[in-house]
């Protein structure tokens, strides 16, 4: 199930939040989102929630046992333990994630013929993967408290708000609201606002820039020159853009009705005038994640130049690959790393230097370039569209048009998204404007959604990858 449905909008969310707020106790209110939060994930395959649930006891009686040897002082057992966790943990997200791909690489190296059967990629599974890890490893760093209730665990891991699209949330950062977190009315119409706000990202903007990014690269490829291939590229990363931070708005404000507290997972990334300044902004609990687990302890920056080179390669290698298991994620990863050293070698003293359009510009090229990369699986598909973005070959207007009449949204909802991806709101004082007022714009906003829902058939869901 996903957020941007009439099922969700109409019968599970109403379902949910009155049985919620109805039942007065804290342990059944638990009870109620944990049902319905596993409810949610086996809506579409029921099968693959055993694969959760298992992954999820893995967690609890490895947690156990990491706490149960830390008080006897047994420090090797704990570790052994710990490893094994983390190794039975990683093992299922390769197993399903990435086997398929690394059996289909060994075949074309050795010419062998190995078959393991189309293995599907369940939902998620890296999301809640990350989510579970960070409970282990922070339990392992003694940086949180032992979860002592399977159940409870398990409603970390499979809370429904976040757990198809992100953010990553941490175990520490919800670790106390789970028992003692405080419902409000207004916590509940702000989170509600916040949910509204996202859900139009996602089917007002989103969908219909999407449609105009598919429409040209599924094209006549004779039909579509530089200016069109440019247009593809601003289309998708405004797709991306308003579909993922939408999602997590969505779940930041779904969390805020139930009385949860999540991080920001995007702050207004096409504003960044470098690359390293767009990924403090994109992907938040990612690049964070990343950071905490993978990069610092391999030494981070405190090593020589070379292993500090190879650990910065090695952590963007597995961040494009953690998107996908395709060669294209692991080139746009290694891409950025790339980038990423650059800026921080040399580039960044030039970016400085010079005026902050020109280094917004400069971002915004790199971005796009990037997303042509990440949307585009096929190398031959990606050599085409950059070939045709850097050629200027002209694009006969009208034939396009006739070839495809919904074109033409792209002069409607790119300037749209556009506009929207500026932090306008951060000027207006809302504390100014009456509650009557807002509330009334939103739950118009809320009825454009639901019409754009009705009306469309174009609902394409990005994260089904991840």
């Amino acid at each position: 199930m996903v957020f941007s449905t009439l099922t969700f909008l109409f019968a599970f969310l109403p379902l949910v939040c009155l049985l919620y707020y109805v039942i007065p106790n804290r342990t059944y209110k638990n009870v109620v989102l944990l049902i319905f939060s596993l409810l949610f994930y086996s809506w579409g395959e029921p099968k693959y929630i055993v694969l959760m649930l298992t992954a999820s006891l893995v967690a609890y009686i490895g947690g156990l046992l990491i706490h149960k040897y830390d008080e006897l002082n047994k420090k090797a057992l704990r570790k052994t333990v710990f490893v094994i966790t983390v190794i039975l943990l990683v093992a299922n997200l390769f197993v399903f994630k990435y086997l398929n791909f690394a059996v289909k690489n060994i075949n074309l190296l050795f010419d062998s013929s190995i078959n393991v059967g189309n293995i599907l990629l369940p939902i998620g599974i890296s999301f809640y993967t990350f989510q579970i890890l960070s409970y282990v490893i922070d339990l392992y760093k003694r940086e949180i408290a032992l979860q002592k209730n399977y159940f409870y665990l398990t409603l970390y891991v499979s809370f429904f708000p976040q757990l198809i699209a992100g953010p990553i949330v941490r175990y520490q950062t919800i670790e106390h609201e789970i028992n003692t977190r405080k419902e409000t009315f207004d916590g509940f119409i702000h989170g509600f606002r916040r949910f509204i706000i996202g859900l139009a990202k996602k089917v007002i903007i989103a969908n219909n820039v999407g449609a105009i990014a598919t429409l040209i690269y599924s094209g006549d490829k004779t039909i579509y020159g530089t200016q069109f291939y440019w247009l593809a590229a601003v289309a998708y990363a405004l797709q991306i853009y308003f579909d993922f931070s939408g999602y997590s708005d969505m779940a930041i404000g779904l969390g805020e009705m139930f009385g949860f507290h999540f991080l920001e997972n995007f702050n207004y990334p096409y504003i960044s005038t470098s690359i390293t300044e767009f990924w403090r902004r994109w992907h938040i609990s990612l690049s964070t994640w990343f950071r905490d687990y993978i990069y610092i302890p391999l030494g981070g920056n405190r090593v020589k130049t070379g292993r500090w080179l190879l650990n910065i390669l090695a952590v963007w290698a597995l961040t494009g690959f953690w998107h996908g298991a395709e060669w294209n994620f692991i080139a746009w990863g290694l891409f950025y790393g790339a980038l990423l050293l650059l800026e921080k070698l040399f580039l960044g003293k030039l970016l400085a230097k010079l005026p902050k359009f020109v280094c917004w510009l400069y971002t915004m090229v790199i971005v796009l370039v990037g997303w042509v990369l990440f949307n585009l699986t096929e190398p031959a598909a990606i050599v085409h569209a950059l070939s045709q973005m850097f050629s200027f070959n002209y694009t006969n207007t009208t034939t396009a048009i006739l070839a495809d009449v919904n074109i033409l949204y792209a002069w409607l909802y790119i300037p749209l998204g556009v506009i929207c991806m500026f932090p306008w709101k951060n000027k207006i004082n809302l504390s100014k404007v009456p509650e009557w007022v807002v509330n009334g714009v939103c739950l118009i906003l809320f009825a454009v959604c639901v019409v754009f829902i009705i009306g469309s058939t174009y609902n394409p869901f990005i994260y089904f990858r991840f």
